[in-house]
Parts: structure tokens; C-alpha cells; sequence
């Protein structure tokens, strides 16, 4: 692979390796992803010389974000790793801010998993606290989705945190906060509902799901209409999701929540709307024949259930999408 050959053809000792890739630096078509395997190269060549591999990948990270070379020095030294990336927190590049922030994330997506950091997510709270008011949106976002990792793994916390973000707000923290509370409004959580300003006991009338054919075939779509009226008699904020019950191999059924739409309705206002959900094949879901449900989530509580039928097309599973 790559990365061998570059630590093949590269001195063996750190600092002239660092010196070599220091000096590629110089040069302004070395980005992308042909410096992908080079961030993972210092990952190996730097394992014994952690705090100097870890100042490498931050002046790598500008040219392709080195996060995922940062895990294994995050599994070698969490305490240096977490010292490292706090100082990054104040670095001038917007890139090495979310370097921060991203590479420490719990669950970062396609990286090796950090028991430490899973166990006890609070080990980053400084850093996303240091970050949250960054003025680079793609510092932000990462933040955010930093906070939706820890609330997988520790509801209080999560709530704790955004609590204390909501009492000293900027101008982008409800953005933040939506982002990062995503997971727990999805399961309805009412103090995250809360701090996001939805009430769950906000007096609604829900009309649906209503499906325009109970009957759907892998490849073709769910569609159905729905309405949502605000019963109150003030101006109240929905956060309007929906619930696809999917049948597993084994008859039973697994519940994953998606999006519709966030709203505010004045008293008596309603919204009405068409949603059409892809039963197209992926490599992540396989879909099974037989009975499932759609619901309705207002607010965190359930409005509404719809049975509807899924059947193989009649000529065969069609090749799943890439």
C-alpha cells in the first residue's frame, strides 16, 4: 500500500522523515488526497515521538484533514493527545481548530474506535467548549457533530453541555445546538426538545401519515401526506419527524427516525405536506419482504401509524446502490 512504500522509501529516524515532509509542504500541488497515506505514515514513523508527530499532522492537516492519523496517538497517550489537540483550540487556521474537535470526536465515522474516549466522553468537553463560539462554520459543524457523538454515549452530559451553551448563546449557537441535539430529538428526549424550544406537550393536531399505497416495491418509494395544526393559542415551534418501522429477517421490527421538517405555527395554523421515502437498495440496509409501519413524531411523541406492505420487484433484487 501507499503508506508502506512511503515509509520504505523515507529515512527511518523521525526528525529527517519530518524534515522530508516539512519540505514537501513547500510545494502547492502536494494536497488532497495524495497526502492521505502521507498523515497515516506519520501516524506509524511517529509513534515514538508522539508530540512531534502530532505538530507533523497539524501542519499536515490543511492540505487533507489528518483526524484519522490522530486516533492511534489518541489510543498510545490520551492524556499528551488531548493536551495536543486542546492547544490546537487557539491555532489561527480554521483547519487545525477542527482538527481539535474532529479528530477526538467518540464516534468519529470510518475511524478507529477510542475506548477511553467512549467510556468517558467528558475527556473533551474543554475542547468543544473552547470551540463552540468559533467563527469558522466548518469549526462549527464539527462541534456539533461532536456533541451528537457524546449524547450516544452519555445523555446527561450532553444535555449538561448544551445547557450551558444555551445560558451563554451567540448568534450561531441555536445552529450548533440543532445540530449537535439531533440524536435526542429523534428520540424524543424532552429536555433536548426544550433547549432546542419545542414543547412537548404543545397542543397539535396531527392529520396522517396518509398513504397513497400500501403496497411498496424495493426500488420504488413511500409516499405519503400529512398535516400538522398548531391547537394552542400561542405561536409554538414543531420539530416534525417521521418513524419507518422496518421489518427484519426474524419478523421483528427495528425503528429508525428521519427528518421532515422544523416549524413554527402561529395559533390555528396548519401545514400540510407530501413526503416520499426511497426504498431504493443500499449497501447499509437490506430491506426485507413483508408488513411494516410509518409514524408520525411531533415534538418527540408518536402521532399516527400506517401499515404498508414491501415486496421484491418482480423480477429480482435490482444490484444495491454505490
Amino acid at each position: 500500500m501507499t503508506r508502506d512504500a512511503i515509509l520504505t522509501d523515507l529515512p527511518s529516524e523521525f526528525p529527517t522523515f519530518a524534515t522530508v515532509l516539512r519540505a514537501a509542504l513547500d510545494q502547492n500541488d502536494f494536497t488532497g488526497w495524495m497526502t492521505f497515506p502521507v498523515n497515516e505514515a506519520v501516524a506509524v514513523r511517529g509513534a515514538e515521538s508522539a508530540d512531534r508527530a502530532l505538530e507533523l499532522l497539524a501542519a499536515l492537516t490543511p492540505r487533507l484533514t489528518a483526524e484519522s492519523a490522530i486516533r492511534p496517538f489518541l489510543r498510545a497517550d490520551l492524556d499528551l493527545t488531548l493536551r495536543t489537540a486542546e492547544s490546537w483550540t487557539s491555532n489561527p487556521d480554521p483547519h487545525v481548530r477542527r482538527l481539535a474537535s474532529e479528530s477526538t470526536r467518540p464516534r468519529l465515522p470510518w475511524a478507529v474506535r477510542v475506548p477511553e474516549l467512549t467510556a468517558n466522553p467528558a475527556r473533551t468537553r474543554k475542547i468543544i467548549d473552547a470551540l463552540r463560539f468559533d467563527d469558522s462554520e466548518y469549526v462549527r459543524r464539527s462541534v456539533a457533530n461532536h456533541l451528537n457523538d457524546v449524547s450516544h454515549h452519555d445523555r446527561d452530559l450532553t444535555i449538561d453541555i448544551a445547557a450551558g451553551w444555551a445560558r451563554q448563546p451567540d448568534d450561531f449557537t441555536p445552529s450548533v445546538l440543532r445540530r449537535g441535539l439531533r440524536t435526542l430529538v429523534k428520540k424524543g428526549d424532552p429536555e433536548a426538545l426544550r433547549l432546542l424550544g419545542y414543547d412537548a406537550d404543545a397542543p397539535t393536531h396531527v392529520v396522517g401519515p396518509e398513504l397513497t399505497d400500501s403496497r411498496v416495491t424495493v426500488g420504488g418509494h413511500l409516499e405519503f401526506r400529512y398535516s400538522v395544526a398548531n391547537a394552542g393559542s400561542q405561536t409554538a415551534a414543531f420539530a416534525v419527524d417521521y418513524a419507518i418501522h422496518f421489518r427484519r429477517a426474524d419478523g421483528t421490527h427495528s425503528v429508525k427516525v428521519f427528518t421532515l421538517s422544523r416549524r413554527v405555527l402561529a395559533p390555528g395554523e396548519q401545514w400540510s405536506a407530501l413526503r416520499r421515502h426511497s426504498f431504493a437498495p443500499l449497501t447499509t440496509r437490506r430491506y426485507h419482504p413483508g408488513s411494516h409501519r410509518v409514524g408520525l413524531q411531533i415534538n418527540g411523541r408518536p402521532h399516527g401509524l400506517a401499515h404498508f406492505d414491501v415486496a421484491e420487484p418482480s423480477h429480482g433484487r435490482p444490484a444495491p446502490d454505490r
